[in-house]
């Protein structure tokens, strides 16, 4: 119980190392929504420059001579869909290009539970090094460096206090990461209905050319408005379909990962438990004997 009080003192002693990591995330999650608000610009940027160049023939030549199939494959799924697919659903798209690329690389296990601070924490630990090991966890900002901190700081109430500071930290962690991805569910679920919007505008358009036509349009002016109709449709479904289904992949990660951790933690922690044997002196004893 000692060596636990000491714990506690120097948890207290040192809050600054939380703050340190608490300030890396703040800073990761601007970074983050600053690049994911940059690609959705350039990605904006370039499309309509692209929609321009693609839209306007070349000069000296016809607008009525054919085009290569990149050319044809552009107009009918970029071109025809008008603006909606232009300045919403394509940005969309980026975004969430940008969003997963994010993910990828922070929610992962090398991220969170990275090997090169297990080690040095079961050595300290073992070694009854407890202040180093404090130092050592509040200087990473990973789950697990958090999850340690916060149990040793509860090490003077016992090790059911422990164990209780690492579920809640875990939770508390846990739902971070649940809220940072919510982005690409919230993308995923209103993406359809952008496409949806876009169809319904497209019929509008249809039925206003057909009663200003005064009976059967011209059928190039309706293909265009049929074409706002289905192309908008075509990337609702684009965009939601990846977005939703990496978004129950990370969840997974994310629950998998969490329980990974705290059973990290806990063998980490163990020694710590009142009655610990070392599993090496547990082993030799019968055969000292």
């Amino acid at each position: 119980m000692r060596a636990k009080a000491g714990t506690r003192r120097v948890g207290c002693e040192m809050p600054g190392g939380r703050e340190q990591g608490s300030g890396s995330h703040a800073r990761k999650g601007i970074f983050v929504r600053h690049a994911a608000f940059w690609a959705a610009v350039v990605g904006l940027a370039v499309v309509f420059c692209a929609t321009t160049a693609w839209a306007q023939p070349a000069e000296g030549t016809s607008s009525a001579e054919p085009v290569g199939t990149a050319g044809k494959l552009f107009d009918h799924f970029v071109v025809k869909g008008g603006v909606i697919t232009w300045f919403i659903l394509i940005p969309l798209s980026v975004a969430t290009l940008a969003l997963v690329i994010e993910h990828s690389v922070s929610i992962r296990r090398k991220t969170l539970i990275p090997a090169g601070t297990v080690q040095p924490l079961q050595e300290h630990l073992r070694a009854k090094r407890y202040v180093d090991a404090v130092k050592l966890a509040a200087g990473d900002p990973s789950m697990l460096g958090y999850v340690v901190q916060t149990a040793m700081n509860e090490a003077t109430y016992g090790f059911a206090a422990m164990e209780r500071a690492i579920e809640e930290a875990i939770e508390e962690r846990a739902a971070r990461l649940y809220r940072k991805i919510e982005y690409l569910n919230v993308i995923g679920s209103v993406s359809p209905m952008i496409g949806l919007f876009g169809t319904v505008y497209g019929l509008i358009r249809v039925f206003a050319t057909i009663s200003a036509a005064g009976g059967i349009p011209e059928p190039a002016r309706m293909a265009d408005d049929i074409s706002i109709a289905l192309v908008t449709t075509f990337w609702g479904l684009l965009v939601a379909i990846p977005a939703l289904s990496v978004f129950a992949l990370f969840r997974n990660r994310i629950e998998l990962l969490s329980a990974e951790c705290a059973l990290t933690c806990e063998r980490l922690l163990a020694c710590l438990r009142p009655g610990y044997v070392e599993p090496a002196a547990a082993s030799g004893r019968p055969a000292a004997s």
